[in-house]
């Protein structure tokens, strides 16, 4: 493939960028619990560009799809999202100048929103009652009509996903706990975080328990979370990896949200609050053991939330 001009300085640009993603730390969490004999890790990912876990897979996606062709300078990136990927490709789109046009539920919080139009992203507003299902079939019929016009990232059925996880967050906790890790907890959302860290943790060390976390009901708080058995299933989804599958209640969530600002001094989302009441769940389970979640993003989206809460 003959690169253009256009194309291979947004290769630089992405090059450039690539510093400012992913590499987030390793917080111990000691005091909202604590059983001796086991540890309990989280990695602070909204500490990147974008302001949560999304950025990696955001980052992957846009930079194989440059390299590929698939995104040439002049289109504009199109996908759906609940808000966190939205947010990351409209903070890499902004750097590097590539427009992104986002679909998304109506009953996303203001703050998403907001963030949104401040990256100066395109927001196609779809039913409150649909789901983030409704607005992929949206963004597949906007490719369908203009194909020309827009690159269809499709985060939940794109590789480049996964991938993102396997080829950084696994490494990065391998090499955090010093090759100690024993279980790796995590939600299911599009699923690429729970997929591509553990594909790679369990190539690190075949040992290692891969326990994955679902909503207790199709009804749920828990934002960007996937309740299987009842949504649509993404297709980078992998069933075979888990060695155990966990329920996880929204209000038992929320009150984790409360203990974790209060003791260890980290105000934390939702979807960060339901990974760790996960590793708690595992952690009461074990003797001993080094666990470690990730917590996607932090409170600041979720005003709402905390106006319940505070």
């Amino acid at each position: 493939m003959l690169l253009t001009a256009e194309t291979l300085d947004l290769q630089e640009q992405l090059t450039n960028l690539s510093s400012f993603i992913g590499n987030t730390p390793l917080f111990p969490i000691t005091r909202a619990f604590a059983k001796p004999g086991v540890k309990i890790y989280a990695k602070l990912e909204w500490q990147q560009l974008g302001g949560s876990v999304k950025a990696r897979p955001a980052f992957r996606i846009i930079q194989d799809a440059v390299k590929s062709g698939r995104l040439q300078p002049g289109q504009s990136l199109l996908d759906a999202s609940s808000g966190n990927t939205a947010i990351a490709y409209a903070a890499i789109g902004a750097a590097i100048q590539i427009p992104v046009t986002i679909c998304l539920p109506e009953n996303a919080s203001d703050e998403r929103k907001t963030l949104l139009k401040a990256f100066g992203a395109n927001i196609v507003y779809t039913s409150r009652f649909g789901s983030t299902d409704e607005a992929q079939e949206i963004a597949k019929q906007l490719f369908s009509d203009y194909p020309d016009r827009y690159f269809y990232a499709d985060q939940y059925g794109n590789q480049s996903n996964w991938q993102a996880h396997y080829h950084t967050t696994a490494n990065e906790i391998f090499r955090q706990t010093k090759g100690e890790i024993t279980h790796f907890v995590a939600g299911l959302g599009t699923t690429g975080t729970f997929t591509g860290t553990s594909r790679k943790l369990k190539e690190l060390n075949p040992e290692i328990e891969l326990i994955s976390l679902q909503p207790d009901a199709a009804m749920h708080g828990l934002e960007g979370w996937k309740h299987l058995e009842t949504a649509r299933v993404p297709k980078i989804y992998d069933s075979t990896l888990a060695n155990q599958n966990l329920a996880i209640d929204t209000y038992e969530a929320f009150d984790l949200i409360q203990k974790v600002a209060q003791t260890e001094g980290l105000l934390i989302s939702p979807s960060a609050a339901a990974n760790l009441a996960g590793a708690i769940k595992v952690a009461e389970s074990i003797d001993e053991g080094v666990i470690v979640t990730v917590f996607p993003d932090n409170a600041e989206k979720y005003s709402e939330v905390l106006k319940s809460l505070f």
